[in-house]
């Protein structure tokens, strides 16, 4: 029989019926865009006047420093990724590499993690809503926002990759548009509301120049400020940049798309946050950048253009949409890795017949409600106590990142590397060398990185908002190793 008489494999996309499986249907655009896409959100639209308050322009080395920190946490994933791509990422890895309990407590941290931060963007959709349609109440939008992502989701990987790629792209064009028109106006001089000239040496010659504030000063009424505090706020405007590690189980091409789109994280950083905000610190005084307003509205209402409010809400709409379809995919993931683990419930290990883990996507889309309901009817409870739980939650993901990747590296340099991988029948340093996609100085890294979450901790600890997600961080891991004994000991 020839060639072209042979029964052909059916094509893996979200289209055509093939066996139930995860489909490798996420391209190379797609992995870039949710890459830069999880880099961008609120944080750096309205969050950055908090950081910018507290530290000044030096808070431009406060992002350097933290997205080095960022950088190597993803490559230390990525590392894993690229070698093994499997959905649920670092929960997996955990369980492959360490230990049962390990994937337990990463898992199931992660995806409440993700819950708390897609319950407090989708309880925040109405107030962009209600920019333009004041009459539509809040919990309205959130439930149209909540469906609308769901049903994007349950029709397969490849139209959620769409929508986080034009997300993202009006993300990317909202920042790149303020950096050129905020160069045009140091380059062309032209006049600004505060009448300060737009200029570099604003950096350093506006309230008390670059370092305003130091490395760490206690103000009179006992509240901390300078770059060190500034980095407790930094950190978390990062969340989300692991998401490249959950997509490696249904990328096309994870040898070559995942080191692409790592590798890039750096200069997104240097562009779209420290770009972005230098050049805002040259046009508007950065002492008169108060938070009442973003940032990037007040650089384009200082030369007049008064239509950017409503532009960056739109922007800003994008983004919450953005986070929570990131979040509810990443969420279906990790509850399918943590079903096939044997560390959550088996139905949500089943896929339909697009690929597509849906009694992960409708139990964290019905959790989620449950979640902005508690936020409409008990507001300050639920951001008081139960962010501070996804504040630190995020620290304890990236903490166990970089232990895995320790865990990882020995269990390849003792021949135990995924058979399906490059490195299947090697070990010791030959095994090591073998590694597609090294973590830079990997002896070195993991405990640097961990050294710096550690100051990061006690930097919490110096906040009045923050020094409560400590003590919930220290709850929580408490609960979650209580719930894997309970689960052992019912099995």
């Amino acid at each position: 029989m020839s060639t072209t008489d042979a029964p052909k494999k059916p094509r893996e996309t979200d289209d055509v019926p093939v066996p139930a499986t995860l489909r490798k249907s996420l391209k190379n655009r797609h992995i870039q865009l949710i890459a830069l896409g999880g880099a961008i959100g609120t944080g750096l639209f309205y969050g950055s006047s908090e950081s910018i308050a507290l530290a000044g322009p030096s808070i431009l080395l406060a992002y350097l420093v933290g997205g080095l920190a960022i950088f190597a946490i993803v490559r230390a994933l990525s590392e894993m990724s690229v070698e093994d791509p499997k959905a649920g990422a670092f929960s997996y890895y955990a369980t492959r590499y360490w230990s049962k309990r390990a994937g337990f407590i990463s898992g199931w941290n992660y995806w409440f993690n993700y819950i708390l931060v897609s319950m407090v963007e989708l309880s925040v959709v109405g107030s962009f809503v209600n920019y333009w349609f004041p009459a539509i109440p809040t919990w309205v939008s959130a439930a149209v926002f909540l469906v609308i992502i769901c049903a994007a989701n349950l029709l397969g990987v490849s139209k959620f990759g769409e929508f986080e790629f034009w997300f993202a792209i009006i993300k990317i064009v909202a920042v790149i548009a303020m950096i050129i028109g905020g160069l045009a106006v140091i380059i062309f001089v032209l006049p600004t509301a505060s009448g300060v000239r737009a200029s570099f040496a604003n950096w350093f010659t506006v309230g008390n120049g670059f370092f305003p504030n130091g490395l760490m000063r206690q103000n009179s009424d006992g509240s901390w400020t300078g770059l060190l505090m500034a980095l407790v706020v930094v950190m978390f405007s990062f969340g989300g940049t692991e998401l490249i590690g959950i997509t490696a189980g249904e990328t096309e091409d994870p040898k070559t798309t995942i080191p692409r789109a790592t590798n890039d994280i750096i200069w997104r950083i240097l562009v779209f946050y420290i770009g972005a905000l230098g050049v805002i610190m040259a046009v508007v005084p950065w002492n008169t950048i108060d938070g009442k307003s973003s940032p990037f509205v007040q650089i384009f209402d200082s030369v007049g253009i008064h239509a950017a409010a409503g532009i960056l809400n739109f922007v800003c709409l994008t983004a919450v949409m953005s986070v929570y379809n990131s979040g509810l995919y990443a969420n279906s993931r990790m509850l399918y890795s943590l079903a096939k683990q044997g560390n959550a419930p088996a139905y949500l290990g089943k896929l339909n017949s697009r690929g597509v883990p849906v009694a992960g996507v409708l139990t964290s889309a019905a959790i989620t409600a449950i979640a902005v309901v508690v936020v409409f009817v008990w507001p300050e409870f639920a951001f008081n106590y139960l962010m501070s739980i996804a504040t630190i939650a995020g620290i304890i993901n990236w903490t166990m990142i970089m232990l895995t990747e320790m865990k990882f590296r020995k269990v390849v340099a003792a021949g135990g590397a995924p058979e399906d991988s490059e490195l299947a029948g090697l070990s010791g340093q030959e095994a090591l060398d073998a590694i597609h996609f090294k973590l830079p100085f990997a002896k070195v890294t993991p405990w640097v990185v961990l050294a710096f979450l550690a100051l990061v901790v006690v930097l919490m600890c110096f906040s009045t908002s923050y020094r409560i997600a400590v003590i919930a961080g220290v709850i929580w891991l408490a609960i979650l190793f209580a719930a894997y004994q309970l689960t052992q000991a019912k099995k």
